[in-house]
């Protein structure tokens, strides 16, 4: 039987719902269904915008390790960060496809739908630690791509 969710997962669980709609719905066109947030608008700022909110999705995953998400639900968490994270890499382009695309949205579903289906299981320590290293590694690396493009862009333009 399902046990009903601890106050502190309860408060927890909000405050992801609320990072993520700032990251993906904050923000609404009126007279129409299509609504972003800040993580197109930020992936607009080279380099720089793209790494903070690859590190904010980031931080939503390790929440949902801690709360006893299981792996493979972790994995297709971390899958939704690579697209947006790839798509990140293209200028405009990825822009675009971030409104569309929602990958903290997705990541909450998920979440939501392990919290209301099964009982929460202990992730173990070495594989949030290796998570978090993933993830990093991902943003990181990311963002390098990012920067030698920018880098490789302004020498073609200054030459």
């Amino acid at each position: 039987m399902k046990t009903p969710l601890p106050a502190k997962q309860i408060s927890k669980l909000t405050k992801l719902r609320r990072v993520s709609r700032i990251l993906d719905n904050a923000i609404a066109i009126p007279g129409t269904k299509i609504s972003f947030g800040l993580d197109p608008i930020l992936g607009l700022l080279p380099g720089g915008g793209d790494t903070v909110t690859g590190g904010i999705a980031a931080y939503i995953v390790v929440e949902a390790a801690k709360m006893g998400v299981p792996r493979e639900i972790l994995w297709k968490m971390v899958g939704n960060i690579l697209i947006d994270s790839f798509a990140g890499t293209v200028p405009v382009v990825g822009d675009i496809f971030d409104l569309g695309w929602k990958a903290n949205i997705k990541n909450i579903e998920l979440l939501e739908k392990h919290l209301d289906l099964a009982e929460s299981n202990q992730s173990d320590r070495l594989f949030i630690f290796g998570l978090i290293l993933v993830l990093a590694l991902i943003v990181i690396g990311f963002a390098t791509i990012a920067f030698f493009t920018i880098t490789w862009f302004w020498r073609l333009i200054v030459n």
